[in-house]
């Protein structure tokens, strides 16, 4: 429950925000760090992904199927996308540049790939897959479709869908249930409900997980998910992922290798219609959760705070809510979260996307069907309590 205090400042600051113009910054305390809170552009049709071009501008997946490419207050639409099947929660999701964009040491442009997945439509309904191409004159060219789970399937929910590097080199790529047969979930030869590991060509590592195990699809890295809407590799290799629990039982997991998250055996998550457990809170052989959201939290993005701007909170989490609306920060001791703070909750509305950008802001997308980027950077006076924010 948003405490009333909490959220009549949402309101008040939605009403300023409709009266001022567009990109004028918002003062927030935080309890190590006075903010400001900018708008950077509007309009987007329920935007889901968020990369950051080196050269500073970005790009945002909008789920009806287009993508978005923001230069200062311009809005280009690039040609050049896959028909996505943007049904329910289905379209154009996720987005990642390759590690080595724009850093190639010869200049060829050899790395300079932009990795999306998307709900593909096929036989039987659509899939999560995942693609690449490179930025051309307003389009995306030399498409390539690098990988599509191995079933399609109704309806249009649970496709997990995030993209995160790891220092390998490898990309992790989240995959839900779908949202039909939990059951899936439990099923190493289904990729549904899973996290998956590939090469930057979509290939399988030869030394993932279950490559030697011939009841479980090579891909999968792990599993027992039941729909990861946040994942981040932190400075130290180790991947996190948030994932969605049926009616509370959100989770913060930290990914190993080979390990099986438990969905739908464990679960602190509880039925739509009757509110009774679903599940067992643990069971051997399967990993328990770093850490539960309270309520319906409803997890959807995830970062880790690591620039110098954000010095105060240097190696914390940042957790995006859908149904809560919230930004929390979560301070780790190993792999225990020993401090929550919320940082927003209803300035925005619902938390779809958060990043950690090329110059160590952290940027946001807010899942509307006029939806808009956001930037959180450090106030230029942080001496006192209040946020001193500069147009």
């Amino acid at each position: 429950m948003i405490p009333f205090a909490r959220r009549l400042a949402a309101a008040l600051l939605g009403l300023l925000l409709i009266g001022q113009a567009q990109g004028a910054p918002i003062p927030l305390d935080t309890r190590n760090l006075p903010l400001c809170l900018t708008r950077i552009a509007g309009g987007l049709a329920h935007p889901w992904g968020l990369a950051q071009l080196p050269d500073g501008r970005f790009l945002v997946s909008e789920r009806v199927g287009s993508l978005a490419l923001i230069d200062g207050g311009e809005i280009t639409r690039l040609a050049g996308l896959p028909e996505v099947s943007a049904r329910g929660q289905g379209g154009l999701l996720d987005l990642a540049l390759h590690p080595g964009f724009g850093r190639d040491a010869h200049g060829d442009g050899e790395h300079d790939w932009l990795y999306f997945t998307w709900s593909r439509p096929g036989p039987g309904g659509d899939a999560t897959a995942l693609s690449r191409a490179r930025l051309g004159e307003a389009r995306l060219t030399d498409l390539e479709h690098l990988f599509v789970q191995d079933r399609y399937s109704r309806p249009g929910r649970h496709y997990g869908s995030r993209l995160a590097w790891l220092p390998d080199g490898t990309l992790l790529m989240s995959v839900g249930e779908r949202g039909v047969t939990p059951e899936r979930a439990q099923d190493g030869g289904d990729h549904a409900g899973s996290i998956l590991r590939l090469t930057d060509s979509g290939e399988v590592p030869a030394d993932n997980p279950f490559v030697d195990d011939p009841a479980v699809l090579d891909e999968i890295f792990s599993l027992g998910h039941r729909n990861p809407q946040g994942l981040v590799v932190a400075d130290d290799g180790t991947a996190w992922s948030t994932e969605h629990g049926p009616r509370t039982g959100d989770e913060l997991n930290r990914l190993v290798p080979g390990a099986n998250y438990g969905w739908p055996v464990v679960t602190r998550g509880r039925d739509y219609v009757t509110n009774l457990p679903i599940g067992r809170n643990s069971a051997a052989g399967m990993r328990d959760p770093v850490y539960l959201f309270t309520g319906r939290f409803a997890p959807s993005g995830l970062a880790q705070a690591s620039s110098p701007a954000f010095a105060p909170w240097r190696g914390d989490l940042l957790a995006g809510g859908l149904r809560s609306e919230a930004l929390l920060r979560l301070h780790l001791e190993g792999d225990a979260v020993v401090e929550q703070e919320t940082i927003l909750q209803g300035e925005i509305g619902r938390v779809r996307t958060v990043l950690q950008g090329n110059d160590g802001m952290i940027y946001l997308l807010d899942d509307d069907a006029s939806g808009s980027l956001w930037r959180l950077s450090p106030a230029a006076d942080t001496s006192g309590t209040a946020a001193q924010c500069a147009e």
